[in-house]
């Protein structure tokens, strides 16, 4: 990991003070995600209400630029030049001057399709454990977001992770309820007791997630 890549963590202390309470395990969670992005994996997030706004939010951060510019990396364009050439030249121009590196990541919140036949047909506090199911790998990440700690649902999704050999990390308020009984690996407590104050704090902690990872991949060296 380079040296850079934590820094975005010594910034988010220092504008936001309480948080250093969770400074540890905000660490552990950049740790995690890098480890899996170096060795090809991707992140899955869920959770509800506005915590699936905030999966949404997350994997929009990730999936294109955030703060830094993302040129696409040799091998892509080589392929994209093998892909477009011949047939049009002027794609692979346009591809370069518009798109940009990803990260990749999935929020399960998003997929309706599949969430509204499986809590039809199956059982609703399972849906995002089918859809980790589907999707999760080992060695990939999934981050839940629940404010409480104990939402079924999410808590579910970190068994099936388990069971996958992914790594798991909860984003709760100051208790961690359940998710700190050994349903996450990396457990991150917004320390506040109230849910807006709770959702308050992980605005910018989640933003120092996507901050720290994209250094690490997008960064100078």
């Amino acid at each position: 990991m380079k040296s850079s890549t934590l820094a975005a963590v010594d910034t988010l202390i220092a504008r936001y003070p309480a948080l250093e309470a969770c400074g540890t395990d905000i660490r552990a969670a950049i740790k995690a995600l890098c480890t899996s992005y170096h060795a090809g994996g991707k992140l899955i997030v869920c959770g509800n209400g506005g915590s699936a706004a905030d999966a949404e939010h997350i994997v929009g951060e990730l999936m294109k630029g955030f703060l830094l510019p993302r040129h696409l990396d040799e091998d892509i364009l080589a392929k994209l030049h093998e892909a477009c050439d011949a047939a049009d030249p002027l794609t692979v121009d346009y591809f370069m001057r518009h798109l940009q590196g990803a990260l990749p990541a999935i929020s399960l919140p998003s997929q309706l399709a599949i969430s509204t036949a499986f809590a039809n047909d199956q059982a609703p506090d399972l849906t995002f454990a089918q859809q980790v199911l589907g999707l999760g790998r080992a060695g990939d990440v999934l981050l839940g977001i629940t404010t409480s700690g104990n939402s079924k649902n999410v808590l579910y999704a970190f068994r099936m992770a388990k069971a996958l050999g992914m790594t798991t990390i909860a984003l709760t308020g100051a208790s961690g309820g359940k998710c700190a009984s050994g349903f996450a690996d990396i457990v991150i407590k917004a320390p506040e007791e109230e849910t807006y104050k709770i959702q308050e704090y992980h605005l910018p902690i989640y933003h120092t997630l996507c901050i720290a990872v994209e250094e690490e991949f997008f960064g100078a060296e």
